[in-house]
């Protein structure tokens, strides 16, 4: 590695937002730190080891007392870099789907391309990818990316490289399931270029903390709301 792209990641970070990822939170820090020296990880009010794992692995651990959210540990996560000089930042999730060793893919896009949000796709190696989740990434890639007025390939991946300059974007967005799609819409409305890079599909059988007829309903909300020209949070 150059003394450049050195003190180019130096002021590159990421937040992990985890709850009750005691079995993957350690490898996927790990990772990381091959890469990045300001890694944050927000327990999101986990009842097992997250926490503990991911500072025996070198990771900043800022914790909730209770379960919030994935969107609220991801903003907390994000004023905690308000106070440090990282100029991008990665997402990710702390169960292990996304893999690290992709990150200067990341980089390279945002490099070229000058964007300000950076999405990892999927959508290009679907061999693993439950059929549910494919369909429904789909149909919500399609309908998002209407509302956006661009084509979003995954409107869904919560792998991502962002820009400094969106942190107040993104404290603005819902603190639940939602807030990635959320994102995507207002980063697009403000006139922020999204670019999208090829990643794995890695799937395990971990149990989805999403809970359908609630993040559903609040999904829908949301987009009644953009399609109607609103940006207010939807209601908890």
């Amino acid at each position: 590695m150059t003394p450049a792209r050195e003190r180019l990641l130096a002021r590159t970070g990421a937040i992990i937002p985890a709850y009750r990822e005691a079995p993957f939170i350690g490898a996927v820090v790990g990772g990381l730190k091959q890469y990045i020296d300001q890694v944050i990880v927000v327990d999101d009010g986990s009842p097992d080891e997250t926490a503990d794992m991911a500072e025996r692995t070198g990771a900043l651990v800022l914790r909730h007392k209770h379960n919030q959210g994935k969107g609220a540990a991801i903003q907390t996560g994000l004023r905690a870099l308000l106070r440090t000089d990282v100029e991008r930042f990665f997402l990710l999730d702390g169960d292990g789907q996304h893999d690290p060793r992709e990150i200067p893919r990341f980089l390279e896009a945002a490099d070229s391309s000058k964007a300000a949000l950076v999405v990892g796709n999927r959508m290009n190696d679907l061999s693993t990818m439950p059929a549910i989740r494919r369909w429904t990434n789909r149909f919500m890639s399609w309908q998002i990316g209407a509302l956006c007025g661009q084509e979003l390939p995954d409107s869904q991946c919560g792998f991502r490289l962002v820009h400094r300059d969106l942190i107040p974007l993104l404290l603005r967005c819902s603190s639940g399931f939602d807030f990635e799609t959320e994102t995507l819409l207002l980063a697009a409305r403000e006139g922020n270029r999204i670019e999208f890079v090829p990643i794995q599909t890695i799937y395990r059988n971990e149990t989805s903390k999403i809970r359908p007829v609630r993040d559903t309903i609040r999904y829908f909300k949301l987009m009644a709301r953009y399609a109607w020209g609103g940006q207010k949070k939807v209601s908890e």
